[in-house]
């Protein structure tokens, strides 16, 4: 499970007093959650955090090079991006797309490193219910664009007739549920972590809490195939595979730009099939998506909640 630091713990690793600690937190975005009632810090950020407040970096020393064909995505797993990055090899030829899984905060890195020209990401900020900005703040040197790649209906995915009688978070740990889990550099992880700490319960007393899959899929594979009773995923891989699926609510998939790159062709090429009836189409065969905001540059606090 994620380290949470006290205030106290954050004070000393700072080599600061504790009154300085909330100063940090509204004036330079130490990150910090209240979803106990307490400021608690997750050690992961708070270390990132401290990375991107360095100066005098040593350069970059293989930068990403001018867009020559070939689009580099990375972060966040989705069946309709992938199927979305097919499209795009499809329908222009001469360009190729490609893609590395490494998770919401593994595509932030990557984007941060120069190594990608889009990063999708689906994190949550607890204290106001937007999306990837306050994280983007903490990991990047500047403010990438945000663009809405879709909303997705997260929650748990559960064997066919839902055999457990599972029906809220707080049911995992007394039907003893076996646990297929995601890594926790994705924003799925993000927020099971958060489920569990509102209810109070330690993902450690989870039975198969530590086994992580890399995608949505194999999370409902591993529940498929009998290993596993239950595990975080979004809905459209509950109807690929004919699955029971609780719901935890909507959330916002985006897409984060690095500004000087946000009209090279190949990233203009991409953004211009989310407007195009073939992308509607492959929404709409899976389950789960809202497209409406598709395309659309989001600011800052401009929704709380996806739509």
């Amino acid at each position: 499970m994620t380290e949470l630091l006290s205030t106290k713990e954050v004070a000393k690793l700072l080599a600061i007093n504790e009154k300085m600690v909330y100063a940090l937190i509204a004036d330079k975005g130490l990150p910090a959650t209240k979803v106990t009632g307490k400021w608690l810090f997750p050690r992961h950020l708070v270390d990132r955090w401290l990375e991107n407040h360095t100066s005098n970096r040593p350069p970059q020393s293989s930068p990403l090079p001018p867009y020559h064909g070939l689009l580099i995505v990375a972060g966040s797993d989705d069946p309709l991006l992938e199927r979305t990055l097919n499209l795009f090899n499809r329908s222009h030829p001469g360009h190729l797309a490609v893609y590395g899984n490494v998770g919401s905060f593994g595509g932030l890195k990557a984007l941060r490193d120069n190594l990608c020209h889009l990063a999708s990401s689906h994190l949550l900020q607890q204290e106001n219910g937007d999306y990837n900005f306050q994280f983007a703040a903490d990991e990047l040197a500047s403010p990438p664009a945000v663009v809405n790649f879709c909303s997705r209906e997260q929650g748990l995915l559960l064997a066919k007739g839902n055999p457990l009688g599972i029906n809220s978070v707080a049911d995992l740990g007394p039907r003893k549920a076996r646990i297929v889990n995601r890594p926790l550099s994705t924003g799925t992880r993000l927020l099971f972590e958060q489920q569990l700490q509102k209810i109070g319960l330690p993902g450690k007393r989870l039975v198969g809490y530590e086994r992580e899959v890399a995608r949505h899929l194999e999370v409902g594979l591993e529940i498929l195939a009998g290993r596993a009773d239950v595990g975080p995923a979004i809905k459209a891989v509950a109807g690929i595979l004919g699955l029971d699926f609780l719901p935890l609510g909507r959330e916002r998939f985006d897409l984060l730009i690095p500004r000087e790159r946000f009209f090279e062709k190949g990233v203009q090429l991409f953004l211009g099939l989310l407007h195009e009836k073939e992308f509607k189409r492959l929404a709409a065969d899976l389950e789960g998506y809202d497209i409406a905001q598709s395309g659309r540059v989001i600011f800052p606090h401009e929704a709380g909640s996806p739509p």
